[in-house]
C-alpha cells in the first residue's frame, strides 16, 4: 500500500518541477523543518496523515514537527501550534484548518516567510493559504448523493443530515453537505451554507423530505446523539448523509437502537475501518480519500520550494490540488462509477 501511494505521490508530483539545491538542506546550508498541524490525534484520518508525513520527512531528509488541536474545531490550540512553527524557524506549515479563527494566524506565519499548505479542508478565502492538497470534497459528497439517488428507484427519500459542525463554517463541511445534495438532485442554492435548501421537494428520482440538520463534531459519540434527535423528529427516515465514518457508525448505533428500519447510510473517508463497515453493510457508501498523498505531496513541496525549487500549482479549474476520490460500494448504481470492498481494502488508509 505505501509503495502503490509513494508511487502515486512521485507521478503526482510531475506537476512539482524539481529542486534546485540539495536533498537536505535548503539554500546557504540550513536544515529544512516542517510542522504538520492537524485537526486531532485520534480520529484516524488524521492518525494516518501524521504517519504519511513522518514517513515522507524520513524520505526527505526533513525535520517534521507534528501538532493537532484537542479536538475538531480547536481553533486556538492551532493557533498555538502555528505561533510555535513561526518561533522556531519551520520552513514550512502544513494544515487542516479547524476553522476561520486559524486564518489570522497563517498570515503571520506567511508574512514571516513560512510557506503554508492546507491539507484536506481548503480554508475559506482559499488564498488564506499559498496551496491546498485536498479531495474534491463537493465532488466526494456528489457521488454519494447520486449514487443514493439511484439506489432509491423513485422511493420517497426522508433525509437525515449529520454535518460536522453548527457553530463555525468550514469547508470540508458544507462542501459533503452541499455536494451531496446536488448530487440527490436537490437545489442547494448557497452551496457554502448548510441548511438553506428547500425542506420539502423533489430529488431526480422523486420527492424528499429533510428531517433534520444536526452536528457531530465527526465523532462516533457525536453521531449517535445526532441520529438520537433526528429520528425522535422524523422516526421514518430512510437516508442518512454523515460528514465522516465515525459519525456513520454513532449513527447506526442509534439506529439499531431504536429498533426501525434500517436506512441507506453514507458516508465520506474510505479507512480501512470505514470500508469493512461496507463490506458489513453498516454503512452503504463511502467516498474514499486519501490522507497520505496529501501529506507526502505536502512535505516534498515545502521541501522542494525551500531548497529552491518552483511552487505547486492548482488542478485545473479549481482553486486547490485534487488529490483524488473514488465511491466504495459493493452495490454498484447504473451509471455512477465505483469500486467494490475488496479494491477499497487495498487503497484504505489506517488499521487493516
Amino acid at each position: 500500500m505505501r509503495r502503490a501511494l509513494s508511487a502515486l505521490a512521485v507521478a503526482t508530483l510531475a506537476v512539482l518541477p524539481s529542486a534546485a539545491c540539495g536533498d537536505n538542506q535548503a539554500g546557504g546550508g540550513k536544515d529544512i523543518s516542517v510542522a504538520l498541524i492537524t485537526k486531532n490525534s485520534t480520529n484516524p484520518f488524521f492518525v494516518t496523515m501524521q504517519d504519511g508525513a513522518r514517513q515522507a520527512a524520513a524520505a526527505e531528509g526533513v525535520k517534521i514537527t507534528i501538532a493537532a488541536g484537542k479536538a475538531d474545531g480547536d481553533e486556538a490550540g492551532q493557533v498555538q501550534a502555528i505561533e510555535d512553527a513561526v518561533a522556531r524557524g519551520d520552513a514550512g506549515i502544513l494544515i487542516t484548518p479547524n476553522g476561520p479563527g486559524v486564518n489570522p494566524a497563517i498570515k503571520k506565519a506567511r508574512d514571516a516567510g513560512l510557506y503554508v499548505i492546507a491539507l484536506d479542508t481548503p480554508p475559506d478565502p482559499a488564498n488564506t493559504v499559498d496551496i491546498t492538497f485536498a479531495t474534491d470534497n463537493f465532488k466526494a459528497g456528489e457521488l454519494i448523493g447520486k449514487w443514493t439517488a439511484t439506489t432509491l428507484a423513485g422511493k420517497p427519500a426522508v433525509i437525515a443530515l449529520l454535518d460536522l459542525f453548527n457553530d463555525k463554517i468550514v469547508s470540508v463541511d458544507y462542501s459533503r453537505d452541499q455536494g451531496f445534495l446536488t448530487g440527490m438532485g436537490i437545489d442547494a442554492k448557497d452551496r457554502k451554507r448548510n441548511g438553506d435548501e428547500e425542506k420539502t421537494g423533489s430529488y431526480s428520482g422523486g420527492t424528499y423530505t429533510i428531517a433534520c440538520n444536526e452536528p457531530t463534531n465527526g465523532a462516533e459519540d457525536g453521531g449517535r446523539t445526532a441520529m438520537e434527535r433526528c429520528l425522535t423528529k422524523n422516526p421514518g427516515i430512510n437516508v442518512v448523509y454523515t460528514i465522516n465514518e465515525p459519525a456513520a457508525v454513532g449513527a447506526q448505533q442509534a439506529i439499531k437502537a431504536a429498533g426501525g428500519p434500517s436506512p441507506i447510510v453514507v458516508s465520506i473517508d474510505g479507512g480501512c475501518d470505514g470500508v469493512r463497515q461496507v463490506g458489513a453493510g453498516v454503512i452503504s457508501a463511502t467516498s474514499q480519500q486519501y490522507p497520505l498523498k496529501m501529506a507526502e505531496l505536502g512535505v516534498k513541496a515545502i521541501k522542494q520550494i525551500a531548497s529552491g525549487g518552483q511552487k505547486p500549482q492548482v488542478s485545473p479549474g479549481l482553486d486547490f490540488y485534487d488529490t483524488g476520490v473514488a465511491l466504495v460500494t459493493d452495490k454498484p448504481a447504473p451509471g455512477v462509477e465505483s469500486i467494490d470492498t475488496a479494491k477499497g481494502t487495498e487503497l484504505c488508509w489506517g488499521k487493516r
